[in-house]
């Protein structure tokens, strides 16, 4: 599963494009008791979400007519310029031209030859995802249209390993930074076509955050004017998921992971 690890390839950091970053604020804290800390003016009005002090995640003012809310997920590079190269190479497109964030790091926006956004965190002073566990990021997934290219694509650019793992139902790919598998693994990537909840979306990159009740956090968030989109249910050997939808529309995922043996 994903840690706060500094790994080459491995997601560093997350943010929520979103029109009303107090909302998200009250929402997020409400589900996974984060907390808002709103940063300079000289930062565009981005915020920062906090689990006891260690940082879970960003959020970006981003209005209504420029673009619907989401959460994006950025990888960890050393060189952002030489990867935003290896992108345009091999079929991907770039959404914003890498840039610093003033002393805190260096970034670039990026879109998959499928159509999947995710970006590129070259770490400063800011190094990216510093907590793990209940309320934080612990698993991303890509929905894509071919898996085979998708994960050609990733390797090319970032070195990814993949592998295909049973799980009940079928077979499902697992991602890992640089040759490390099992543990490595910090994603998976599914036909886009598989999932009844995601099968009339473009692809994308979805987000799971891990939870300890995942029941509670599907009934909070109905009350508190989110979707559910789908489960909860359990899948074996992984936990008990379910698909959301935060009161402004930003798609996410919540998972419960089963106990792990040993």
């Amino acid at each position: 599963m994903l840690t706060t690890r500094p790994v080459d390839g491995a997601p560093n950091w997350i943010d929520l494009g979103t029109p009303d970053i107090e909302a998200a604020g009250r929402f997020y804290g409400e589900i996974l008791g984060w907390e808002l800390e709103r940063l300079g003016p000289e930062t565009g009005g981005y915020g920062m979400f906090s689990v006891g002090g260690k940082y879970a995640a960003g959020a970006i003012p981003v209005p209504a007519d420029q673009g619907p809310p989401s959460w994006s997920v950025y990888f960890r590079s050393t060189d952002v310029d030489a990867t935003v190269r290896r992108v345009e190479e091999h079929g991907g497109s770039v959404t914003y031209a890498p840039m610093d964030v003033t002393d805190q790091g260096r970034y670039a926006h990026l879109v998959d030859p499928a159509g999947a956004g995710f970006g590129v965190w070259q770490a400063g002073v800011h190094q990216g995802l510093g907590f793990a566990g209940a309320g934080g990021l612990c698993w991303t997934e890509l929905y894509t249209p071919d898996i085979e290219a998708a994960t050609g694509f990733y390797a090319r650019v970032f070195g990814w390993t993949s592998e295909e793992v049973a799980f009940p139902g079928g077979k499902y790919t697992v991602v890992s930074p640089g040759p490390e598998k099992g543990d490595g693994g910090f994603g998976g990537v599914a036909d886009l076509e598989s999932d009844p909840s995601e099968r009339y979306t473009d692809p994308h990159w979805t987000l799971y955050f891990a939870v300890a009740d995942a029941d509670a956090v599907c009934a909070r968030t109905a009350e508190l004017g989110g979707t559910v989109r789908s489960g909860p249910e359990d899948m074996a050997g992984v936990g008990r998921l379910a698909q959301l939808a935060d009161p402004q529309g930003a798609r996410f995922a919540i998972l419960k992971p089963a106990p792990q043996e040993g």
